[in-house]
């Protein structure tokens, strides 16, 4: 079975409901308003931001640098440990991710003393 089998994208609703995507859209404006700089920066922020609620805090620090997420946070005006979950509803979807678990030490796959092949894939036809 495919990771998109076992682990499918829910529906907007259950990931981003009314008030949470009126949060998100208010967030973005008001990062568009203080922004200052190059435009994909604040365009990838933004892209964190969506998919943060459907992988969780724990595959954004595991796919970005902390310098990254500390850009990203300054940029949306955000903490993202406590702004998204720790782990989505598709965070198994990440190779990363799944095997970070499996390994069972998760700060030291972020700081790189385990070393995690394709930390940054996600791949719907990878079977387990």
């Amino acid at each position: 079975m495919s990771r998109k089998q076992k682990y499918p994208t829910p529906s907007v609703d259950d990931v981003h409901p009314s008030a949470r995507s009126e949060q998100l859209v208010c967030l973005v404006n008001d990062a568009i308003e203080r922004f200052s700089g190059t435009i994909d920066e604040l365009e990838k922020a933004i892209g964190m931001l969506y998919i943060g609620d459907y992988f969780g805090w724990k595959v954004l620090v595991l796919i970005h640098n902390k310098r990254t997420i500390r850009k990203y946070e300054e940029i949306l005006d955000i903490n993202v440990r406590e702004f998204f979950p720790e782990e989505g509803p598709i965070a198994m979807r990440s190779i990363g991710y799944d095997l970070t678990k499996k390994v069972g030490n998760f700060w030291k796959a972020v700081s790189g003393d385990i070393p995690v092949e394709n930390r940054r894939e996600l791949d719907s036809n990878h079977n387990k």
